[in-house]
């Protein structure tokens, strides 16, 4: 059986590069095949699947739409132009302010809420929008790791290690995370420089954009807000960030109703949502929850551990550098869940504190997701929004900006945590 998910998982991911306009196709058929032949039972298929994300994604499409018609993202466009001197600064200040949002709030809701502006910019400068939203899209994946509330994963080590939100910032007299997260954000500023150095056409606004309706700005900041509250609540349903997402552009929809009466408005925002990414995701939960299923997660996690031996130089080297390789194709949530336990049992047999591995392994699996449009969540979003605005991404396209993002951050943070915490 673990033979024929591994088989069947490569085969996917061939398909996902050949074939980029069949990815939903091609990853629910593949879902389909691991659930007839048992790899994925029928009974854990609706729990495979995480609905928190995915009601995350269908909420907020919604909202942003009307985000967009209201022209908030084109006047913030507007101010970024007049603080950037050139185009290549513009996309730097973009990522650098969706990082900065995805250190609170979900990934995927950053992307999908800082995306529009960087379309808009794109638009108002005629210049392809594709490395702005692949910037904008891997560092909103980038600082999940920075606070307790920025990613699944952090919450899942805070709750295991039992660490407070002050615990990311100063820990046992050291430097937390956070910092060996913001050091790895500093230094793809450089990378950008070089990546994007030929992008110095002079940027401005001369004309300010007129926003009419501020209603759809006051939910996406209302639901900013409340995902920021909702990560502080304990033992909360796991949907509830998909609830909230939800709720605010249903209440977007209704005002829309009773201010135009436009119901061929509303079917149509309906009817044109990105569902083809909704599809994909859903796909790809099914598939990583077979391979999950089979034991190949259980069995990388004890093969890292068993390369590392009693060298915690090298478990650590082994750690992070492993996780980002993992990450970058299988969902980092069941294996951060099964690696912690894995690595506080190493430690504890070593007689050493866990957080240097703990640190490493969030770090490495956080980070990791960036090397790929497949990797993360929020890549998968913002690659589905380019392409509903007709450009397609390669994977050539994104690991051209994902991998040097991805070696920087790490490189970063690897260092700093192997200095402070050893």
């Amino acid at each position: 059986m673990k033979t024929l998910a591994i088989i069947l998982f490569v085969a996917m991911y061939v398909g996902l590069i050949a074939f980029p306009k069949k990815r939903a196709y091609i990853a629910l058929g593949v879902a389909a095949i691991f659930i007839v032949t048992g790899i994925l039972p029928y009974t854990k298929v609706v729990s495979a699947v995480d609905w928190n994300v995915l009601l995350m994604i269908f909420g907020t499409l919604l909202l942003v739409d009307y985000f967009i018609e209201s022209k908030m993202p084109n006047l913030i466009a507007d101010h970024l132009l007049d603080l950037a001197p050139n185009v290549m600064w513009v996309t730097i200040y973009m990522s650098l302010f969706s990082g900065l949002i995805s250190a609170f709030i979900d990934n995927v809701a950053t992307l999908l809420m800082v995306a529009p502006v960087g379309l808009a910019i794109c638009k108002k400068l005629k210049i392809n929008p594709v490395p702005m939203i692949i910037s904008i899209a891997v560092s909103s994946n980038l600082q999940g790791a920075a606070t307790l509330v920025g990613d699944t994963t952090s919450i899942m080590l805070g709750a295991y290690a039992k660490m407070d939100f002050n615990d990311f910032f100063w820990m046992n007299g050291r430097l937390g995370i956070f910092f060996a997260v913001e050091l790895g954000a500093i230094l793809t500023v450089p990378i950008m420089m070089i990546l994007f150095r030929k992008d110095k056409e002079p940027v401005s606004a001369e004309e300010k954009t007129v926003v009419k309706d501020y209603v759809p700005t006051i939910m996406m900041v209302a639901h900013v807000v409340l995902l920021m509250g909702a990560s502080f609540i304990q033992n909360k349903p796991e949907i509830t960030n998909g609830v909230i997402c939800l709720v605010c552009s249903l209440i977007g929809i209704v005002w829309e109703y009773f201010k135009d009466h436009d119901v061929d408005r509303i079917k149509n925002v309906v009817k044109n949502l990105d569902y083809d990414t909704v599809l994909l995701l859903t796909g790809l939960f099914m598939v990583i929850g077979g391979v999950t299923e089979v034991g190949l997660v259980d069995d990388l996690a004890k093969l890292i551990v068993k390369a590392g031996g009693n060298n915690i130089f090298l478990l650590f080297t082994i750690v992070v550098w492993s996780s980002v390789l993992i990450s970058a194709f299988i969902d980092n949530i069941p294996y951060v869940a099964t690696m912690l336990p894995v690595l506080q049992g190493v430690t504890a047999s070593l007689g050493i504190a866990p957080y240097l591995l703990y640190f490493g392994l969030l770090c490495g699996a956080t980070l990791g997701g960036n090397i790929t449009p497949v990797g993360a969540s929020c890549n998968i979003a913002g690659v589905g929004m380019l392409r509903k605005e007709g450009y397609e991404v390669s994977f050539k396209d994104f690991t051209r900006i994902g991998i040097p993002f991805t070696l920087a951050a790490v490189i970063g943070a690897y260092v700093f945590l192997w200095v402070l915490w050893r």
